[in-house]
Parts: structure tokens; sequence; C-alpha cells
């Protein structure tokens, strides 16, 4: 039995790869200039990692934590990472931390004062909320696909689809922290006078800070869960590891990196979460 509809197929799949390849045709010297000047600087970052003794980058790293998260988070720190050094994964880790760190920079740069603009002009909200709706629901590995041409094979592209899968908390919570200011405080403020930029910058920014980092939690979280898929286009790093363990059957290797994948994951999530408490405003000082 013919399941086939009688009508002729939407094209939609001729339309995407068509405006992909004009988008390709006519601006790809940008992207790759983009893509060189970028792949330079996690290079430039990974290569500094690795030039100092890995116990000395694991003090750096753990004393860094312990101050920004406390001294169970330090103690971890160091610990997870002389796991990792010791398991010969020190390499890999440094070039997966370097792409999640770029990628949540990039990410938190675009989303945050996209969270604002959509927290303070209704047609903005309109208009990115739908698209984050798209974001989230498409499939991690679809961004892979119109990454590699404008970006080719590697640690850009890598970069790139984990800015747009990644982004989406970042703008949704910054939106949310701005749009739960009290009500009574706006009024205040604006009797007293202030000015649109001196309610976002000294009030609104100020008590969202809870929920933007919130935001730059999940940020963090979802841009090292794609940081592993992009293995799959030459990214390298842990999810390079994982992913040549299944080419090649190996479930000890395989397993071996998803535990320093999550090691590395519990150190970035306590960090960002403890710095998160600390800048509230109602933290102790």
């Amino acid at each position: 039995m013919d399941n086939n509809l009688s009508v002729p197929k939407l094209p939609l799949d001729d339309w995407i790869d068509q405006g992909l390849d004009f988008l390709t045709n006519n601006f790809a010297y940008i992207t790759k200039a983009i893509s060189n000047n970028l792949e330079n600087v996690v290079e430039y970052i990974v290569q500094g990692l690795i030039f100092f003794p890995p116990w000395v980058v694991i003090i750096f790293f753990s004393l860094m934590c312990g101050w920004l998260a406390g001294r169970k988070v330090g103690i971890f720190t160091i610990i997870g990472l002389a796991l990792l050094w010791n398991l010969r994964l020190w390499e890999p880790t440094m070039q997966t931390l370097t792409l999640v760190l770029v990628s949540t920079f990039l990410a938190v740069l675009v989303g945050i004062p996209a969270g604002v603009l959509a927290a303070l002009s209704k047609t903005a909200y309109r208009i990115i909320m739908p698209i984050m709706d798209f974001m989230q629901t498409m499939p991690a590995f679809v961004y892979l696909i119109p990454a590699i041409p404008f970006f080719g094979l590697g640690s850009v592209s890598a970069i790139f689809s984990t800015v747009v899968f990644a982004m989406p908390p970042v703008i949704r919570l910054t939106g949310l922290g701005i749009k739960q200011v009290p009500a009574e405080l706006i009024e205040a403020a604006d009797a007293f006078g202030s000015t649109k930029l001196q309610k976002l910058f000294k009030l609104q920014m100020p008590l969202a800070i809870p929920t933007i980092m919130a935001g730059v939690n999940q940020t963090i979280m979802l841009a090292l869960s794609m940081v592993v898929i992009a293995a799959m286009i030459g990214a390298g790093g842990l999810g390079g590891e994982v992913w040549t363990a299944i080419q090649r059957l190996e479930a000890g290797r395989g397993f071996q990196a998803g535990i320093a994948i999550v090691i590395l994951a519990m150190i970035l999530d306590r960090v960002s979460q403890n710095l998160g408490a600390r800048t509230s405003p109602g933290a102790a000082k």
C-alpha cells in the first residue's frame, strides 16, 4: 500500500540547500577569516595550558576554584584533575576545557544583551522567543551540518555549533531575571528620576544576577555536552576520545573518557553555581 500523498512534496530540503549554498558562496570569505583567527586563539590557549607542567596547572585551578567556590570544590578539583593526568587524558581535557570556555564566553556575550532586549521590548520578545524555541528543540546533531561549509572541520565549527546550541538558557533566564524585579522597586526608581540605563545597570541587572548566573550555568553544561558531540567533525578533546572508542569498540577507553567529562562537568557546575551565589546582592560580605 502506497502511503505517499498524491500532492507534490514541498521542496523544503532543496530550499535550505540553496540558501546554504548562497550564503557559503557569498560570505565564505568572512567566515573563513573568522575561522582562522578563532582557531589561532583556541590553539594559543591550549598550548599555553599544556606548556606548563600539569601539576602547576592543577594547583592553579584548584586554588582558583577553592577561592571562587569554597574549599571542598578546590579539594575536588585537585583530586579530579590529578586523576585525569594519571589517566593520560591531560591534553584532551585542556582542549575540551578551552572549547567550553570560549563557547560559553561567546554565548554569554551575545545572550545577555539579547535577554535584556527581550525583557525590555515586547517586540523583541515576540521575535526572540520563537527563535529560542526553535533553537532548543532542534536536535543537536543538526547544528553540525551548516557549520562545516562555513568554518570547515575542526574546533571553530565545534564552537559555532556549540554557541548556537548553548545560548538559549542564558537569553531566557536573563530576560526572566529582569522581569522578576519587583514593580515597587521600578516605580521607586522612576520616582527618583532614574533613566532607563540607570534602572538597568543599578537596579535590574544587580537583582537579576542570581537568575542570570543560573542561565550561565546551564549554558556551560550544554556547551560541554555539545563539544563532546562536535568531536564528530574533528573537534578533538575528550569527545574525540569517546568517538575513537566508539569507532574501535573500546569500551574501557570510552568509559574512561566519560568519567573525565563527568569530572570536568562537576567542577564547572560547582564553580558557576557558587559564583552565582557569591554575586547575589543578598550574599554575605
